[in-house]
């Protein structure tokens, strides 16, 4: 595991992008850990984000459609516009 300062992470953060193991990120004043950051893959923590849910949600061929059918059900629940 590496030990980084939050200044450094503040100079480079393609630290946090290009990312390979754990980073523990240490408060150099206080000599406390602030916080751990582990690598993931975007796939592994969707699955484990989705939880009891993942089976009911249908997978969107088409992003913008989904987007504007979301965007327009939201500003109708909000304003009471009908489309």
């Amino acid at each position: 595991m590496i030990s980084m300062g939050v200044g450094q992470i503040q100079k480079n953060i393609s630290i946090l992008t290009t990312l390979t193991e754990a980073i523990r990120i240490v408060d150099k004043r206080r000599n406390k850990t602030v916080a751990i950051v582990y690598p993931a893959s975007s796939s592994a923590s969707i699955l484990s984000l989705a939880g009891k849910y993942k089976d009911r949600v249908e997978a969107a061929a088409d992003l913008t459609a989904a987007k504007e059918s979301a965007m327009m059900e939201a500003m109708g629940e909000k304003y009471g516009l009908s489309y």
